[in-house]
Protein backbone atom coordinates (compact mmCIF):
# COMPACT_ATOMS: atom_id res chain seq x y z
CA UNK A 1 0.00 0.00 0.00
CA UNK A 2 2.75 2.56 0.95
CA UNK A 3 4.55 2.03 -2.67
CA UNK A 4 1.19 2.65 -4.60
CA UNK A 5 0.51 6.04 -2.38
CA UNK A 6 4.29 6.86 -2.96
CA UNK A 7 4.13 6.20 -6.83
CA UNK A 8 0.69 8.83 -6.74
CA UNK A 9 2.46 11.30 -4.82
CA UNK A 10 5.31 11.52 -7.43
CA UNK A 11 2.76 11.77 -10.43
CA UNK A 12 0.86 14.50 -8.60
CA UNK A 13 4.16 16.39 -8.44
CA UNK A 14 4.65 16.26 -11.95
CA UNK A 15 1.63 17.27 -12.75
CA UNK A 16 1.53 20.38 -10.87
CA UNK A 17 5.12 20.78 -12.58
CA UNK A 18 3.53 20.61 -16.20
CA UNK A 19 0.56 22.84 -15.21
CA UNK A 20 2.90 25.18 -13.99
CA UNK A 21 4.91 25.26 -17.44
CA UNK A 22 1.92 25.47 -19.60
CA UNK A 23 0.75 28.43 -16.70
CA UNK A 24 3.93 30.34 -17.82
CA UNK A 25 3.93 29.25 -21.52
CA UNK A 26 0.33 31.12 -21.75
CA UNK A 27 1.27 33.65 -19.41
CA UNK A 28 4.13 34.53 -22.11
CA UNK A 29 1.81 34.14 -25.07
CA UNK A 30 -0.52 36.70 -23.98
CA UNK A 31 2.09 39.30 -22.80
CA UNK A 32 3.86 38.44 -26.58
CA UNK A 33 0.52 38.97 -28.18
CA UNK A 34 -0.40 42.46 -25.57
CA UNK A 35 3.00 43.75 -26.64
CA UNK A 36 2.64 43.30 -30.60
CA UNK A 37 -1.30 44.76 -30.17
CA UNK A 38 0.25 47.87 -28.75
CA UNK A 39 3.50 47.97 -30.89
CA UNK A 40 3.39 46.18 -34.20
CA UNK A 41 6.21 44.69 -33.77
CA UNK A 42 7.70 41.78 -31.57
CA UNK A 43 9.55 42.81 -28.43
CA UNK A 44 13.32 42.35 -29.11
CA UNK A 45 15.48 39.71 -27.39
CA UNK A 46 17.70 41.16 -24.40
CA UNK A 47 21.13 39.90 -24.85
CA UNK A 48 21.97 37.23 -22.94
CA UNK A 49 25.96 38.45 -22.02
CA UNK A 50 26.38 41.68 -19.87
CA UNK A 51 24.97 44.91 -21.11
CA UNK A 52 27.58 46.73 -22.94
CA UNK A 53 26.16 49.94 -20.99
CA UNK A 54 27.94 48.84 -17.68
CA UNK A 55 30.79 50.52 -16.90
CA UNK A 56 33.94 48.48 -15.22
CA UNK A 57 35.01 49.64 -12.24
CA UNK A 58 38.80 50.95 -12.44
CA UNK A 59 40.70 48.39 -10.71
CA UNK A 60 38.36 45.37 -11.78
CA UNK A 61 39.21 46.94 -15.51
CA UNK A 62 43.15 47.19 -14.33
CA UNK A 63 43.16 43.23 -13.96
CA UNK A 64 40.86 42.51 -17.02
CA UNK A 65 44.16 44.26 -19.04
CA UNK A 66 46.78 42.33 -16.88
CA UNK A 67 44.73 39.19 -17.89
CA UNK A 68 44.71 40.05 -21.76
CA UNK A 69 48.41 41.01 -21.56
CA UNK A 70 49.02 37.19 -19.85
CA UNK A 71 46.67 35.91 -22.36
CA UNK A 72 48.87 37.52 -25.01
CA UNK A 73 52.11 36.40 -23.56
CA UNK A 74 50.99 33.35 -23.31
CA UNK A 75 49.80 32.79 -26.67
CA UNK A 76 53.29 34.17 -27.98
CA UNK A 77 54.27 31.25 -25.77
CA UNK A 78 52.81 29.14 -27.33
CA UNK A 79 53.60 29.88 -31.05
CA UNK A 80 56.95 29.87 -29.97
CA UNK A 81 56.45 26.39 -28.22
CA UNK A 82 54.84 25.29 -31.39
CA UNK A 83 57.81 26.45 -33.29
CA UNK A 84 60.40 24.88 -31.50
CA UNK A 85 58.63 21.58 -31.34
CA UNK A 86 58.46 22.20 -35.35
CA UNK A 87 61.95 22.40 -35.63
CA UNK A 88 62.79 19.88 -33.74
CA UNK A 89 60.93 17.33 -34.74
CA UNK A 90 62.44 18.59 -38.23
CA UNK A 91 66.05 17.87 -36.32
CA UNK A 92 65.10 14.68 -35.22
CA UNK A 93 63.54 13.36 -38.43
CA UNK A 94 67.25 14.60 -40.04
CA UNK A 95 69.75 13.03 -37.27
CA UNK A 96 67.56 9.81 -38.46
CA UNK A 97 68.19 10.03 -42.10
CA UNK A 98 72.02 10.82 -41.26
CA UNK A 99 72.07 8.04 -38.85
CA UNK A 100 70.43 5.67 -41.10
CA UNK A 101 73.20 6.96 -44.44
CA UNK A 102 75.86 6.74 -41.57
CA UNK A 103 74.83 2.86 -40.66
CA UNK A 104 74.95 2.38 -44.41
CA UNK A 105 77.95 3.86 -44.78
CA UNK A 106 79.25 1.66 -41.77
CA UNK A 107 78.47 -1.65 -43.42
CA UNK A 108 80.16 -1.02 -46.64
CA UNK A 109 83.18 0.21 -44.85
CA UNK A 110 82.95 -3.04 -42.78
CA UNK A 111 82.65 -5.08 -45.77
CA UNK A 112 85.44 -3.27 -47.72
CA UNK A 113 87.72 -3.62 -44.65
CA UNK A 114 86.85 -7.30 -44.30
CA UNK A 115 87.36 -8.07 -47.69
CA UNK A 116 91.24 -5.92 -47.61
CA UNK A 117 91.53 -8.17 -44.71
CA UNK A 118 91.53 -11.79 -46.24
CA UNK A 119 93.52 -9.75 -49.04
CA UNK A 120 95.95 -9.47 -46.59
CA UNK A 121 96.03 -12.57 -45.20
CA UNK A 122 95.87 -14.18 -48.36
CA UNK A 123 99.10 -12.09 -49.37
CA UNK A 124 100.76 -12.87 -46.37
CA UNK A 125 99.92 -16.30 -47.07
CA UNK A 126 101.52 -16.59 -50.05
CA UNK A 127 104.86 -14.59 -48.97
CA UNK A 128 104.88 -17.16 -46.05
CA UNK A 129 104.86 -19.57 -48.78
CA UNK A 130 107.37 -18.65 -51.16
CA UNK A 131 109.80 -17.91 -47.84
CA UNK A 132 109.38 -21.25 -46.89
CA UNK A 133 110.22 -22.37 -50.63
CA UNK A 134 113.32 -20.86 -51.11
CA UNK A 135 115.84 -22.59 -50.01
CA UNK A 136 116.65 -21.76 -46.58
CA UNK A 137 120.55 -19.47 -46.92
CA UNK A 138 118.93 -17.71 -49.55
CA UNK A 139 115.82 -16.96 -47.22
CA UNK A 140 118.01 -16.60 -44.54
CA UNK A 141 119.82 -13.94 -45.99
CA UNK A 142 117.05 -12.14 -46.67
CA UNK A 143 115.69 -12.22 -43.23
CA UNK A 144 119.06 -10.55 -41.97
CA UNK A 145 117.70 -7.85 -43.79
CA UNK A 146 114.21 -7.49 -42.39
CA UNK A 147 113.06 -6.02 -39.34
CA UNK A 148 113.04 -8.23 -36.43
CA UNK A 149 109.81 -8.04 -35.75
CA UNK A 150 108.70 -8.34 -39.40
CA UNK A 151 110.77 -11.22 -39.58
CA UNK A 152 109.74 -13.33 -36.42
CA UNK A 153 106.01 -12.84 -37.53
CA UNK A 154 107.01 -14.54 -40.62
CA UNK A 155 108.71 -17.47 -38.96
CA UNK A 156 105.79 -17.37 -36.71
CA UNK A 157 103.41 -18.46 -39.59
CA UNK A 158 106.12 -21.07 -41.55
CA UNK A 159 106.28 -24.43 -41.17
CA UNK A 160 108.41 -25.51 -37.96
CA UNK A 161 111.02 -26.97 -40.27
CA UNK A 162 111.06 -24.16 -42.98
CA UNK A 163 111.38 -21.86 -39.85
CA UNK A 164 114.26 -24.28 -38.46
CA UNK A 165 116.21 -24.00 -41.75
CA UNK A 166 115.75 -20.27 -42.22
CA UNK A 167 116.98 -19.73 -38.36
CA UNK A 168 120.03 -22.35 -38.87
CA UNK A 169 120.92 -19.96 -41.69
CA UNK A 170 121.20 -17.05 -39.63
CA UNK A 171 124.10 -15.36 -37.62
CA UNK A 172 123.59 -16.47 -33.89
CA UNK A 173 122.62 -13.14 -32.54
CA UNK A 174 119.62 -12.49 -35.29
CA UNK A 175 118.77 -16.12 -34.46
CA UNK A 176 118.53 -15.52 -30.61
CA UNK A 177 116.92 -11.97 -31.16
CA UNK A 178 114.05 -13.31 -33.54
CA UNK A 179 113.43 -16.68 -31.22
CA UNK A 180 113.34 -13.94 -28.31
CA UNK A 181 110.42 -12.32 -29.98
CA UNK A 182 108.87 -15.16 -30.96
CA UNK A 183 108.58 -16.50 -27.49
CA UNK A 184 107.12 -13.36 -26.27
CA UNK A 185 105.22 -12.39 -29.00
CA UNK A 186 101.96 -13.46 -26.31
CA UNK A 187 103.42 -12.57 -22.79
CA UNK A 188 101.48 -9.40 -23.21
CA UNK A 189 98.24 -10.99 -23.61
CA UNK A 190 99.11 -13.92 -20.51
CA UNK A 191 100.13 -10.96 -18.31
CA UNK A 192 96.57 -8.99 -18.93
Amino acid sequence: MRAAFRLRTGRGALWVIALLFLASAGLRAALGAATLAETGTAPKPQPAGPVASCDTPPDLAAVLAMIAERQAALDLRDAELAERAATLRHARDEVGRQLAALEGAEARLSRLVSVADVAAEDDLNRLTAVYENMKPKEAAALFETMAPEFAAGFLARMRPDAAAGILAGLSPETAYGFSLLLASRNSAVAAD
